[in-house]
């Protein structure tokens, strides 16, 4: 598996950051519940199970997006009018992004990505 990367982003109001699909989406609307939310997403592989699913053919999604790394950190805190967000993993970009669209739509902004 790769090194791990740490990747620096950004979300809008929390409040109002929900993805597409609303039974993939993240509800809540503190930083704290939002790195919990997200950790889990690249941990373990249940938010891109469901998503799966969900496809019209479930068996031609490449298995190799549904990766997780149980390692992956994710920390959160609010300022101003948006929250701060740092990922550390060993996932690829796609993948951060992907789980990423899942839970909060494109209300997300990716600063900069560093080594761990």
């Amino acid at each position: 598996m790769p090194h791990p990367q740490k990747f620096y982003l950004s979300v809008g109001e929390l409040a109002a950051a929900r993805g597409e699909v609303d039974q993939l989406s993240f509800h809540g609307v503190s930083p704290e519940s939002f790195a919990a939310t997200l950790q889990a997403a690249l941990r373990e592989p249940t938010l891109w199970q469901r998503w799966r699913a969900m496809q019209p053919d479930p068996d031609e999604v490449d298995p190799a997006t549904g990766a997780s790394d149980p390692e992956a950190t994710v920390t959160a805190t609010q300022t101003n009018m948006h929250c701060d967000v740092e990922v550390v993993t060993r996932l690829p970009h796609a993948i951060l992004r992907h789980r990423l669209d899942l839970l909060v739509g494109h209300h997300w902004r990716l600063h900069d990505v560093s080594k761990a």
